[in-house]
């Protein structure tokens, strides 16, 4: 008797009570000199908010040095780590308080670290119901003065490089949707194993 193949498993959806954990979403405290808020919404195919996904960023911090510090899950109050996760309450929402990343050195390419002639970013990871996997993009500062010139910006398509880069809101605060598929789809990066 032979077995068929069965499906994979999907990542969620029970990441909004088994993986936040307090102060998940406070890179830095909301008082620190330097603090921005980025926030968004996670949203499907239909443009309907995804109540249940976890994001997570990883970034340098803004001297444009990628973070070794530990402690990213017993944050102290002070220690940037350049790791955060939050999860997207009942309107698909998420935020966090942090910092804008400087550009990094040359030949850097760490986590939000840019690499050679590249603009300033914050890796994300995307993790929801109904996917096979987590989704990896980035997050691109606006006024950025390289994003003209970033070689991973330069290899898309002119009319998808917008779906990178986060909007300034009249707060100060950076602002980026996610859209997991159909029009105006962020874009995701692909790692070979």
């Amino acid at each position: 008797m032979s077995l068929g193949p069965t499906p994979g498993q999907t990542v969620g959806p029970f990441y909004g009570y088994a993986l936040p954990y307090a102060g998940g979403d406070q890179l830095v405290p909301q008082d620190h000199e330097h603090a921005v808020r980025l926030h968004g919404t996670v949203l499907d195919g239909r443009g309907a908010p995804v109540q249940d996904a976890l994001v997570e960023i990883w970034q340098a911090d803004t001297g444009g040095v990628p973070s070794r510090e530990p402690g990213s899950l017993a944050r102290d109050g002070y220690t940037f780590t350049g790791w955060g996760r939050a999860a997207t309450d009942n309107v698909g929402h998420y935020s966090f308080t942090t910092l804008e990343p400087g550009r990094s050195e040359p030949d850097s390419s760490g986590p939000g670290g840019s690499g050679p002639g590249g603009a300033q970013f914050i890796a994300m990871t995307v993790f929801a119901r109904g996917l096979l996997d987590r989704l990896f993009t980035r997050i691109y500062l606006p006024e950025s003065d390289a994003l003209a010139t970033d070689p991973f910006l330069q290899g898309l398509p002119p009319d998808r490089r917008g779906t990178l880069v986060a909007r300034r809101g009249t707060d100060g605060s950076l602002e980026f949707d996610v859209r997991l598929q159909g029009e105006g789809e962020t874009v995701f990066l692909s790692f070979g194993a």
